[in-house]
């Protein structure tokens, strides 16, 4: 019996998003098995879920399956490591055909994804480093999503101020980014780290902002908050409004959503600049490459989404108030020709 948390985008459904403005799959192009795309069933086991930015790129997973005319299988583990794992047996036990693996922890998944390739499962894993040379790794080039926060923030403010830090270790795309956050301060002796915190536990913005309201009162010297993940920024904005700081202290983040950028637009903002991929792309992404492996393709050991840089003035400049404004002036943003093999039916671009 499927759990509560598990949620279904049967066939039906597939066609009603089709008939939205969706680009069908046509069955007698496609390779097998999706000559009979309703025979396919795909899973979707999710370890992060809060925020704009999950929703978005849910979104676009759930679009490109609809074209493609597949059943898609929704897991959604709350942050709970252990559960996700579960979950994962749980769609080996359902005999899915392939599993999207969205983030994790590494020593709750590996296991757990090795034992969907053992089924027979293929697997594609975004975020979440499973330690699997069989398992394709799609990920937003998160190391260059720091770097190009940093180059902004050290642009902006020059390469001498003190800082604070959010990050939470063990978390794959967040590991990255303290790869570039670690080699820019190398690179840059006067960045000082005063202060590093963050946590994930839910509500994720609340709870930072109520971390940053006491690093704010213990290190009064901080000009930049490095908080390379936008619940994580939400949250410093929150504590940096609270306390009167928006024009003494300038914010840099990853991820980006139609809530980010109107908080970035708002008065004296101090969230400057975020570097982000279009989450719906990830999604749609995630999804295609999982339907090469299942059609006998390889997507390639790494499946990179590339990154775009996105400042508070640029936004304001061109007077973008959604992510729908966002694609329009960044073409780039919209759409990645990453893993779309001739067959592949995309879903409409609005």
């Amino acid at each position: 019996m499927l759990r509560r948390d598990v949620v279904k985008l049967s066939v039906a459904a597939a066609l009603a998003l089709g008939a939205a403005g969706l680009r069908p799959a046509m069955a007698a192009d496609m390779p097998a098995p999706f000559d009979k795309p309703e025979e396919v069933t795909i899973a979707l086991v999710r370890y992060l879920s809060t925020g704009d930015f999950f929703q978005a790129y849910l979104s676009g997973v759930e679009k490109q399956a609809a074209a493609l005319g597949v059943d898609l299988r929704i897991f959604d583990s709350r942050q709970d490591a252990a559960l996700q794992a579960d979950m994962v047996d749980q769609a080996i036990a359902l005999g899915v055909d392939g599993i999207i693996i969205q983030h994790g922890l590494t020593e709750a998944m590996s296991d757990a994804a090795q034992r969907a390739v053992d089924a027979g499962i293929k697997v594609v894993a975004f975020d979440v480093n499973v330690e699997n040379d069989q398992i394709p790794q799609i990920e937003q080039s998160d190391y260059m999503l720091g770097k190009l926060a940093l180059e902004q923030a050290i642009k902006d403010n020059g390469d001498s101020f003190t800082a604070g830090y959010v990050y939470v270790p063990g978390i794959a795309p967040l590991d990255r980014r303290n790869t570039a956050w670690q080699e820019t301060k190398q690179e840059h002796p006067g960045i000082r780290e005063a202060a590093m915190f963050g946590t994930m536990d839910n509500p994720i913005a609340n709870s930072v902002a109520n971390q940053a309201r006491a690093v704010l009162q213990g290190y009064p010297d901080i000009t930049v908050m490095f908080a390379p993940y936008d619940e994580f920024a939400k949250g410093v904005k929150i504590a940096v409004d609270e306390a009167g700081l928006n024009q003494d202290i300038s914010i840099y983040s990853a991820d980006v959503s139609t809530a980010d950028i109107s908080a970035m637009r708002e008065p004296d903002s101090a969230w400057a600049a975020t570097v982000a991929t279009n989450p719906a792309v990830v999604g749609e992404t995630c999804v295609r490459s999982l339907a090469m492996l299942l059609a006998g393709e390889d997507p390639g050991a790494q499946v990179i989404v590339p990154p775009t840089l996105i400042t508070r003035d640029f936004l304001n400049e061109n007077d973008i108030k959604n992510m729908d404004d966002l694609g329009a002036k960044m073409p780039q943003f919209a759409h990645a020709d990453v893993s779309v093999p001739e067959w592949m039916p995309l879903p409409a671009r609005d």
